[in-house]
Order: C-alpha cells, then sequence, then structure tokens
C-alpha cells in the first residue's frame, strides 16, 4: 500500500526545537490502517521548502500528505482548511529570505482548500479528548507557503490526483510555551494527537458536516 507521508520543519525564530518534526519522527516507520509512515523534514526557507517537498513527492508517491508546522500561541492542534497564495514574511526565514506580498506560485489560484476530511479529524480528535480546531488561516509565513505548495502540485501534476493533502499546526511544547508565557501541548499528547487524525483521513472517504467556524 502507498505509504503516508508526514513533514516537519526544523526549528526557527531563535528557538533550538520545532515540536512539528519531534512529533512527525516519532511516528516514522509506524503503520496507520495499514500504511506505513514516512516522516520527513523540510526546511524552514521558502523555496527550499517546497523543492525538497517535490522530491518526496516522487519518490515516495504518497496515498496521503499532512504536512505540520508549529503555532506559537495556539493552544490546540489546527486543522487547517485553506492555503492562500501569497508570501508575507513577519520574520526572516533561516535562509535570511523575507519575501513581502510575493505570490507563493505565479499565477496560481488565490487559494486553495485541504482535501482532508477535516471535520470527522476535528469528530475522532474530540472524542479521545485531543484539544483540536478548524483554523481558517495557515498565516503568511513557510507553512502556508508549503501548505499551498503542497496543494497545488497535488491539483497539477501527474500521478497524484487521488492523493489527499493538508496541513495541521501544533502547539509549542511545555519546554517553549513556559519559558514565553504561551500555550503549549505535551509531546506524548501531539504525537497521539496526529495519529488520530492521520487514522480519521484514511477512513473518512466523504467528510461530515459539522460546525467549526469562527466568527473573528
Amino acid at each position: 500500500m502507498p505509504p503516508i507521508l508526514l513533514t516537519g520543519f526544523d526549528a526557527f525564530g531563535g528557538d533550538t526545537l520545532n515540536p512539528s518534526w519531534l512529533a512527525v519522527q516519532a511516528l516514522h516507520g509506524r503503520r496507520i490502517g495499514g500504511h506505513q509512515v514516512v516522516a520527513a523534514p523540510l526546511p524552514t526557507v521558502f523555496e527550499a521548502s517546497l523543492a525538497e517537498l517535490g522530491r518526496l513527492l516522487r519518490i515516495h508517491k504518497p496515498a496521503l500528505v499532512i504536512c505540520v508546522g508549529q503555532a506559537g500561541g495556539r493552544a490546540t492542534l489546527s486543522l487547517e482548511r485553506v492555503a492562500i497564495n501569497v508570501n508575507d514574511a513577519r520574520i526572516a526565514d533561516n535562509a535570511a529570505a523575507q519575501p513581502v506580498d510575493t505570490p507563493v506560485v505565479t499565477g496560481g489560484p488565490a487559494a486553495y482548500f485541504s482535501t482532508l476530511p477535516i471535520k470527522a479529524m476535528l469528530l475522532a480528535l474530540q472524542k479521545e479528548g485531543i484539544a483540536a480546531e478548524v483554523s481558517q488561516t495557515a498565516g503568511t509565513f513557510v507553512c502556508n507557503h508549503v501548505f499551498y505548495g503542497l496543494m497545488h502540485m497535488l491539483a497539477t501534476q501527474r500521478g497524484f490526483k487521488r492523493t489527499r493533502g493538508g496541513f495541521v499546526h501544533v502547539p509549542f511544547l511545555p519546554s517553549q510555551g513556559q519559558v514565553q508565557g504561551q500555550p503549549h501541548m505535551a509531546l506524548e499528547d501531539v504525537i497521539r494527537g496526529l495519529r488520530v487524525a492521520v487514522r480519521a483521513a484514511l477512513t473518512t472517504q466523504r467528510d461530515i458536516t459539522q460546525g467549526a467556524g469562527a466568527i473573528s
């Protein structure tokens, strides 16, 4: 069976670790729903991250792709709904690039929606007692860049018509959040949450209808 591809990022912005990579790395080699998990790191660098993601897609030809990133300040696992075609970096990436008001893909659509069953994933996480939400924005930094680039590749490149993909943001770890006075989540809960979310994505062909919107 084709594998599941999970990606995380290296540390950025002065941090010495990134929970997204620690969590997906812990799932590498495991089987979920009969599919083996392949975990791979992406650099927190605008163009290089998509080059590496494209290479991974060509090598593994996965059935499911979930890119995972850190969202400091958030308290839950955030299932991202939409990626937008803009880079607007408040800080520089790890290669000192700081694009402002540039497209992820020149001439690409304004946005792509996740093709993951995010409402079913949300319900599965909530049933397991894992704090989760549907997020309406993946920001405008490298996470959104990768999310948009992933969906564009799946939509436009041959061989990925049936591959579903999307993005999940995870909170700080306690060692980060407690120092900065920010919300945080234990690594074991992030790992468990990703496992639950992946299983729900694999077993749900058509997403459910459930309110999870935002007023602001």
